[in-house]
């Protein structure tokens, strides 16, 4: 069920006057919100009565976990990452059936992957929300005591009888059997729900001669976990392949795929690559959880006059919109904010992508498909017959896509796009070197917004410093220049997992394109110069943004020096 679907049981109920579903809806999605919250607060229910008329709906019992102490044994009943993983809690076996209560009840798939992990029957009760987190937190050990539980198993039970290498896999058979053995499925469960734990982006399994390493992506840096024996290598990779619908037998050539699963009582989207290299496949996984990213623009913390200027542009009839920056820079966010932003009833919005990273309602979101001719020169083309107000296009790599996105903004569309360029002025340097003639650039292109993602200093265990001289020069800075500004490094706690950053924010550049900058790129000028005419005008650098990152005490001198 979706918050849509539970308003309907409400309504069913005489609860909630249909009249007023519009606006719970609402309040859910602008103030990201749960339906039950909302509801609660509304004063249309209680809690109790909620969760009583969802287990009436699924024709199960309602179970209050107030004054409930699970005992050793029944804890027994779900290893600790089984229960976290898919937000579970036991509370006992009722016949051949281990009874659990959910986080979300709801989701259909957690009950069948309990089911499929556990080898029991699983009857599903219902129960408040935080009651079942607060006894997941309290009564299960730490995520490595699990992993090492696990770990002995393998040896153990001598249930997974994996060789030292790929070659001792025989058939497909073999390799699918290996990987979907119970503690295998437990071991890649408990590394998916660690790297959300942790908000990483990227998982990545990376075998080598003689180890198989895993590292997390968190905040734009790499953090390598215990490594797993090296035979586990093939199995893991292989349960990997299973979960995304791979073909597993296929280890020399790269795929790609999907898994989309429900940890932790979410719903995340993990986009599933693998590479053959010379030790086996090594497969990098995008974590793509929509509970953790806010596709608003007034979350992405720009400075106001962007902000500002960012709502006029994008309410402009037509014109080109370019955000630019190295990958992984949230430049897809940004213009995801924008599109949400203008994503109304009377708005047409069409997106092509490489590959679809969000789904979002009122969009419609074509995937890039190179394999079968569908470029995104190709789908723009499609678009311009599609009666479009607007139109995002994931990447201009090309000069047959850069010309049809002119053409379309020349034709009275809006069009918005990414480039790869370290700064604003290089977009149209590198627009003029695909081909791009100056003077179509000059009469489409309305802005280009440069951004980069740096790591914000964790406030639990932030500490002012003095800075060096040394340090100060390299920002081009000196003593009497700061004046009495505050300095910031984080020391390291167990909130950011002694990294002394936690999150991450944007910094942004703005290259208006005004008269004197249409004027230099109708004469082919060279980026500097372009650069120096915008700062002239007023443009305010990444570095100098940075700067008032870092006087803000968001961020620290080392992360700016390294993104700028």
């Amino acid at each position: 069920m979706n918050a849509k679907q539970v308003l309907d049981l409400f309504v069913e109920r005489g609860v909630v006057d249909p009249d007023q579903v519009d606006d719970i809806v609402r309040e859910i999605t602008g103030a990201n919100r749960g339906v039950q919250e909302v509801l609660v607060d509304f004063g249309f229910v209680t809690e109790e009565q909620f969760f009583k008329a969802i287990a009436d709906s699924l024709g199960t019992d309602y179970v209050d976990l107030k004054d409930f102490d699970p005992p050793p044994e029944v804890l027994r009943l779900l290893p600790a990452g089984l229960a976290r993983l898919h937000g579970a809690m036991p509370l006992g076996m009722s016949g051949d059936a281990v009874t659990v209560a959910l986080v979300d009840p709801m989701n259909p798939t957690a009950g069948d992957d309990l089911r499929f992990a556990l080898g029991k029957n699983v009857h599903v009760v219902v129960s408040p929300t935080h009651q079942i987190e607060e006894l997941l937190r309290t009564k299960y050990t730490t995520d490595m005591a699990n992993m090492d539980e696990i770990l002995a198993e393998f040896a153990k039970e001598g249930e997974v009888s994996f060789a030292a290498g790929a070659e001792g896999f025989g058939s497909g058979q073999n390799v699918e059997a290996e990987a979907n053995a119970t503690p295998i499925i437990r071991y890649v469960d408990l590394i998916l729900y660690q790297a959300i734990q942790d908000r990483a982006s990227d998982i990545h399994f990376e075998p080598f001669e003689n180890e198989f390493k895993i590292r997390y992506r968190v905040d734009g840096a790499l953090y390598e976990m215990a490594p797993p024996p090296r035979h586990l290598a093939l199995p893991v990779i292989s349960r990997v392949k299973v979960m995304a619908n791979l073909n597993i037998a296929e280890r020399r050539l790269p795929q790609d795929g999907r898994i989309q699963k429900s940890i932790g009582g979410r719903q995340v989207d993990l986009r599933v690559s693998t590479l053959p290299t010379q030790f086996g496949e090594s497969v990098v996984l995008r974590v793509l959880d929509r509970s953790t990213i806010n596709l608003s623009l007034e979350a992405l913390g720009m400075p106001d006059y962007i902000y500002q200027f960012i709502l006029e542009t994008i309410e402009r009839p037509n014109g080109i919109f370019i955000v630019t920056g190295p990958t992984g820079s949230g430049k897809t966010t940004t213009l995801y904010a924008c599109l949400n932003k203008i994503n109304t009833i009377d708005s047409k919005l069409l997106t092509a992508e490489d590959p679809v990273e969000y789904d979002i309602e009122g969009l419609i979101q074509v995937p890039v498909n190179e394999q079968i001719g569908l470029t995104f020169a190709r789908i723009l083309r499609a678009f311009l017959r599609q009666d479009p107000d607007r139109i995002m296009v994931g990447e201009t790599r090309d000069l047959e896509t850069a010309q049809i996105s002119i053409q379309a903004s020349l034709t009275g569309h809006l069009v918005f796009s990414t480039l790869h360029t370290n700064d604003a002025p290089g977009a149209v340097t590198r627009l003029i070197d695909m081909g791009v003639e100056p003077f179509l650039i000059s009469s489409s292109l309305e802005a280009v917004l440069g951004q980069r993602l740096i790591r914000r200093i964790c406030y639990n265990c932030r500490t002012a410093y003095e800075p060096t001289e040394a340090i100060l020069s390299q920002l081009g800075l000196s003593p009497h220049e700061i004046g009495d500004k505050n300095f910031y490094y984080g020391k390291g706690c167990e909130v950011c997992n002694h990294t002394g950053y936690k999150g991450r924010k944007g910094i942004y550049e703005l290259l208006r394109v005004s008269d004197p900058i249409r004027e230099l790129i109708n004469q082919r000028a060279p980026s500097v110069v372009l650069k120096q005419k915008a700062i002239e005008l007023g443009m305010v650098t990444l570095r100098e943004d940075g700067l008032r990152s870092i006087y803000d005490g968001d961020t620290s001198i080392e992360e700016v020096l390294k993104y700028t």
